[in-house]
């Protein structure tokens, strides 16, 4: 099984676990269990020099917690793909990205849900097989359980817009383009848990979650994600990309539903 696969298989397992089966998780063996169902026996290092993760210390929202991973790999290797894990939610998996391009610099960040105190940490594959890690530790700020609170707004128009897509690309000074310019996907999506009662008819909300995302600058790929519940409601995918040429960004988007959209973006040649 592929790390996208398990990426989603074990976050609907976790969803499964948490709904039946609630029991409380000691802190301190947490990541040391996670890396092994995850990443298996393979070596994980710490690579302060090379990564660099980011989060508020007590976020504001528990529900939509920004975190950015900024890479540099100077040793002539190139980043295959990034796992964003968070310890002490009930899908911890929370997105696996595949990297195209043979990018040595990367910087990317989305939005995640955290039901506790946790460590937050990117894992970074490298095209030789190596795994690098880095860590930070987001405090909780009280109150409800983010996977288990209700997606916010008006239902119907939640539903109505769903799908929709914005790409909002990054200024630059003077008009010209930055060698890696940036861009911020936002979906359109309630991703829903399955951990929210309906306080109407009393029965949990399904689950209904983004669990794919490919994103194609031209005929090329930049990269894909496989998603979790611990995806933000509306998620959101900031990145940066190496120009090709092509003036179209193409965005294509799959819910365990099987809906699917798909969008073109104008993004100009030379950016």
């Amino acid at each position: 099984m592929t790390l996208r696969a398990f990426s989603l298989a074990f976050g609907v397992i976790s969803y499964c676990c948490f709904i039946g089966f609630s029991f409380p998780v000691q802190a301190d063996s947490t990541w040391g269990e996670l890396r092994g169902l995850v990443f298996g026996d393979r070596e994980i290092r710490p690579a302060p020099d090379a990564l660099v993760l980011t989060a508020p210390a007590r976020p504001d929202n528990q529900s939509a917690v920004p975190v950015r991973l900024e890479a540099r790999i100077s040793d002539g290797r190139a980043i295959r793909a990034v796992t964003f894990v968070v310890d002490e939610n009930p899908s911890p998996v929370a997105a696996v990205f595949e990297i195209a391009g043979a990018r040595r610099q990367l910087d990317l960040a989305t939005r995640l849900r955290l039901n506790a105190a946790t460590e937050v940490r990117a894992v970074v594959e490298l095209d030789d097989g190596a795994l690098l890690m880095a860590s930070r530790f987001v405090k909780f700020a009280g109150g409800q359980a983010a996977c288990a609170a209700p997606p916010a707004g008006d239902p119907a128009e939640i539903a109505a817009t769903m799908g929709q897509m914005r790409l909002d690309r990054e200024a630059t000074a003077a008009g010209l383009s930055l060698a890696r310019p940036k861009a911020t996907l936002t979906v359109r999506h309630p991703n829903h848990t399955g951990m929210v009662l309906d306080q109407v008819t009393l029965l949990y909300v399904p689950l209904r979650i983004v669990s794919d995302i490919e994103v194609h600058q031209g005929g090329e790929k930049v990269f894909s994600m496989t998603g979790s519940i611990t995806l933000s409601q509306d998620p959101q995918i900031g990145f940066d990309y190496v120009p090709n040429g092509a003036d179209t960004m193409t965005v294509t988007v799959t819910d365990t539903d099987g809906a699917r959209w798909e969008r073109s973006f104008q993004i100009g040649s030379g950016s």
